[in-house]
């Protein structure tokens, strides 16, 4: 993907991209593909450093991985997209860009073109503005999860982030690694660790998957996602892992490490029964409740967002993917989280609309496929409402602000705390690095409030003090 030499960031001073895509997963690839296929001018931000996202992550060139595409399910889309896009003159690939803030534009007004605010760095100078007519937002989501006693020890991953070192470092998080939590996820995590030689002695799905007996047709209208289901456990039955449906850890034990799990049967409610527990031995723990849409940019300019089966908030889009924000579209997993080929048809769908171009039949139908089978799964895999009782008053529920659950609980019996944020205020839970990422749902469900709406914040990630001061170039075509 070409970028301008005029610019820092890519471009010459003043000028407007007619789109900017914020993120270059899936859905962001396909956008920009297709918008400059359409004879827009793109600028495709990114804060990775090579395009791909998290689902398309792949090994850094110095490993010499010889087949990265063995570590990926559907590799060959991302090849394609990757050539198309490197030969699209049209497309400035703006890496390592972290857009903390946007400022709304105004449709039709060449001189109110949208602004997007981007870090590239921790110096002073490397602040960096975006200008564009439009803006997609395609940041995907980041994984959901639910605290419990040990989670903060060493060897103790997400399932997501067990997947992402394997990818982009071939390297595994231990020898004999435990994968725990809800949802399809697990399966594809676990498939990827046995293949790479990792031993894995059990998945814990907190589910029954009795939840998809209530979706037949929408099965039967999606077999890719029955077959690559299907391929992920034949492999996993290959290589001997027992599947514990119903189940959940509750306790990760250890010092310096973990060392073993406690495993217990839920209820229907996600209540771990009484003398279910089982003690499970192993050195690392990869453990994941779902994926949360990443819609902060969004939510901070007022866009109306929709609350899915699984209590996670998600940007509500029209037929074409546009957000109730003029000017602002979105696609993928920041309109609910539903897997890489409904990211790439929703990308294709806004980059028409945007263009002002019918939408292709094929992926009208890819996303009516796609997001019924998105709802069935996160009704499936819904949390239970009383997982919290596996949380003890000492466990942490912010990280980065250590602070355990019995100062929330006290927050709400005590001082009258209703919801998430009344809870931040007196506790400075969700205050600390993460802003809330990690520990966000937790502290929403112990307040008593549920998901509920994500805060909004000015600044969607951290920005050193000295850029806000600095008003940065501003970038455009050449």
């Amino acid at each position: 993907m070409p970028t301008s030499k005029s610019e820092p960031s890519g471009g010459r001073r003043g000028r407007c991209y007619d789109l900017a895509v914020i993120g270059a997963g899936p859905a962001g690839l396909a956008a920009a593909d297709a918008a400059a296929g359409l004879g827009l001018r793109v600028a495709l931000v990114d804060a990775g450093s090579r395009p791909g996202g998290q689902y398309y992550r792949h090994p850094a060139p110095e490993l010499g991985a010889a087949r990265p595409e063995k570590l990926h399910h559907g590799w060959a889309a991302f090849a394609r997209l990757r050539a198309r896009l490197a030969a699209r003159p049209l497309v400035d690939h703006l890496p390592g860009h972290h857009v903390w803030a946007a400022e709304a534009g105004v449709p039709g007004d060449e001189e109110r073109p949208w602004r997007l605010h981007a870090t590239r760095g921790p110096g002073a100078g490397d602040r960096a503005t975006v200008l564009a007519r439009a803006v997609l937002l395609a940041t995907g989501a980041h994984e959901r999860h639910l605290p419990f006693p040990g989670w903060t020890l060493p060897g103790v991953v997400t399932a997501g982030g067990a997947q992402a070192v394997l990818k982009s470092s071939l390297a595994l998080p231990g020898r004999r690694i435990v994968v725990a939590g809800s949802g399809p996820l697990l399966l594809a995590a676990a498939s990827s660790l046995v293949s790479a030689g990792a031993e894995v002695p059990a998945i814990v799905e907190a589910t029954s998957y009795l939840g998809y007996a209530r979706g037949l047709p929408v099965l039967a209208g999606n077999p890719g996602k029955l077959a690559e289901g299907a391929a992920h456990g034949a492999r996993l039955l290959r290589h001997g892992v027992r599947l514990r449906r119903s189940s959940a850890v509750v306790e990760a034990h250890g010092t310096d490490r973990v060392t073993a799990v406690t495993v217990a049967r839920l209820d229907a409610r996600w209540k771990p029964v009484p003398g279910s527990e089982r003690r499970i031995a192993c050195d690392a723990l990869a453990i994941g409740h779902g994926l949360v849409p990443q819609i902060e940019l969004a939510t901070e300019l007022g866009a109306a967002t929709v609350t899915g089966p699984d209590g996670a908030v998600a940007l509500a889009v029209d037929a074409e993917q546009r957000t109730s924000v003029p000017g602002l579209w979105a696609a993928g997993e920041t309109c609910g989280v539903g897997g890489a080929d409904l990211a790439l048809a929703e990308g294709v769908l806004a980059a028409h609309a945007v263009a002002g171009r019918p939408a292709p039949a094929r992926e009208r139908a890819v996303r009516r496929r796609r997001r019924a089978f998105a709802a069935l799964m996160a009704a499936a895999h819904a949390p239970g409402p009383d997982w919290t009782g596996w949380v003890t008053d000492d466990t942490d529920v912010c990280r980065c602000e250590e602070v355990p659950a019995g100062e929330v609980r006290a927050a709400v019996a005590e001082l009258g705390a209703g919801d998430a944020r009344t809870v931040k205020l007196l506790t400075r839970a969700g205050m600390g690095w993460c802003q809330g990422r990690m520990c966000g749902p937790a502290v929403a469900c112990l307040s008593g409030g549920g998901a509920g709406r994500p805060d909004g914040r000015p600044l969607s990630c951290p920005v050193p003090l000295a850029q806000l001061a600095d008003p940065g170039p501003e970038s455009g075509p050449a």
